[in-house]
């Protein structure tokens, strides 16, 4: 098969012909229609941050994907040739204390595909089959690689109801513009965005911001209280930049609630107790999604429309073209929403 993998280190990866990979009892073989690149992909390719001191090489990375099954180990059940799959890439033991009290995605054994285990940038992976979202159809296949990073949103932005509350999302991001769709069909009125890339704000309004600002303004403080009337029921925190942290510790209303998904560069320095404490602030950290009742939620927003993701994928390309995905990827003009690989899928 032809696949993309991390071969040493240092920035870029190899396109590589390789076997098949052999499946477990328990897993299933599939073959990937689509992958899509995600923020925590890009370390593994520029080899920056976390990566060299996690990644065991070589390996193909890639955690968002789906694609169809093409085998199914003895051990498997409810899974069969042909069945259309998206993948949810936390491998949970199943077994500690969190896993048994519904708390999968914060496993105490967690790993995570294309980070400990070999990905979906190619042509089949291997998938165990408690990882696999069966699909009761087709009608989401032109976006099935984005459920899992869709998930995230969804979870941080409806972990607490939002009908009729104002939401604040700070970073426009993939995951913050679909973390605006998300709030907003949940009813959250009104949906305020904080975004510094001129494209992005532009898809920010597209995905139903109400409001776009931009954190280069000095009043952005001043403007979000006011539209809020004196600060947002919730914050979701999207791009982990220190000064966004910072701003949406200052701007969540007293008593309100902060999702943060963002991962900062570097240990932050917060003013816990007049803008925590005293505030009586909630602080929701948001590890991937609730496997698999955030699925049940995501998978009812886009069938009912709800939440349309498609304008947020701006740049599709072959496998081979791999270089050309990472390189918009990385572009500091952020002109550019999710970049999504074709790798099998039907043109």
């Amino acid at each position: 098969m032809l696949a993309l993998a991390k071969t040493k280190p240092g920035p870029g990866a190899d396109l590589l012909r390789l076997e098949v990979p052999r499946i477990a009892p328990d897993e299933l073989l599939v073959k990937v229609e689509r992958a899509s690149i995600c923020g925590s992909d890009l370390p593994i390719y520029n080899w920056s941050a976390w990566a060299p001191t996690r990644l065991k090489l070589p390996t193909v990375f890639g955690h968002e994907f789906c694609g169809t099954v093409a085998e199914t180990g003895p051990a498997t059940r409810d899974f069969k040739k042909g069945d259309f799959i998206s993948v949810e890439s936390h491998i949970y033991c199943g077994l500690c204390a969190q896993c048994r009290n519904g708390q999968r995605h914060v496993c105490r054994d967690l790993r995570i595909i294309g980070i400990d285990t070999a990905g979906g940038f190619g042509e089949y992976a291997r998938v165990p089959a408690r990882c696999a979202w069966k699909h009761k159809d087709r009608s989401l296949a032109q976006v099935g690689s984005l459920l899992e990073p869709i998930g995230n949103a969804v979870y941080a932005a409806l972990c607490e109801e939002v009908v009729g509350r104002s939401v604040l999302v700070l970073g426009c991001g993939p995951q913050g513009l679909f973390a605006i769709s998300a709030a907003k069909a949940g009813g959250a009125k009104p949906v305020i965005a904080v975004e510094g890339a001129p494209f992005r704000m532009r898809l920010a309004k597209k995905m139903g911001a109400d409001v776009v600002l931009s954190p280069a303004d000095p009043d952005v403080l001043k403007k979000i209280e006011r539209l809020t009337e004196g600060g947002a029921d919730a914050v979701l925190e999207m791009s982990g930049a220190p000064a966004a942290v910072a701003l949406g510790l200052k701007a969540v209303r007293s008593g309100g609630r902060l999702s943060a998904f963002g991962i900062p560069p570097r240990e932050l320095s917060v003013d816990w107790a007049n803008d925590v404490v005293f505030k009586g602030v909630r602080i929701m950290g948001i590890a991937g999604r609730e496997v698999f009742k955030t699925w049940y939620t995501t998978d009812a927003l886009l069938r009912s429309k709800a939440l349309d993701p498609r304008p947020v994928v701006t740049h599709s390309f072959p496998l081979k073209r791999f270089k050309q995905g990472f390189a918009v990827m990385n572009a500091k003009a952020k002109n550019c929403g999710k970049v999504v690989f074709e790798i099998g899928a039907a043109r």
